[in-house]
């Protein structure tokens, strides 16, 4: 019987050893998800609204469908812009499908 006794009490001790190493395992696994998933993508989310921010008149910008155009247009109040393809046609889009700011006379250089 004193054996029984012995064993169960080792494993009384173990638990709280065991809830420990889960802390700290838990601690570990929300660390690696906030330095490799979160703050990266918050770093993009930063940047690509810095960069509409900055968007103006004349900039020649990158569409998510690939359009490439100079900005003719920014109208701030509903966030469109109208961009010149060439010297015929004029879209407007909305401002967060602007996917890049190109340097400029990348139109000419096409």
């Amino acid at each position: 019987m004193s054996l029984f006794i012995s064993e169960a009490h080792a494993a009384g001790e173990g638990q709280a050893t065991d809830s420990m190493s889960f802390i700290l395992m838990m601690v570990v696994f929300a660390g690696i998800f906030y330095f490799m998933i979160y703050r990266p993508q918050a770093k993009r989310t930063k940047a690509h609204k810095s960069l509409m921010e900055s968007i103006g008149k004349g900039d020649e910008v990158l569409t998510q469908g690939g359009l490439i155009g100079r900005v003719v247009k920014v109208n701030t109040e509903n966030d469109y812009l109208q961009i010149e393809l060439n010297e015929n046609n004029i879209i407007s889009i909305k401002r967060d499908y602007v996917t890049a700011v190109l340097p400029k006379g990348t139109l000419k250089s096409i």
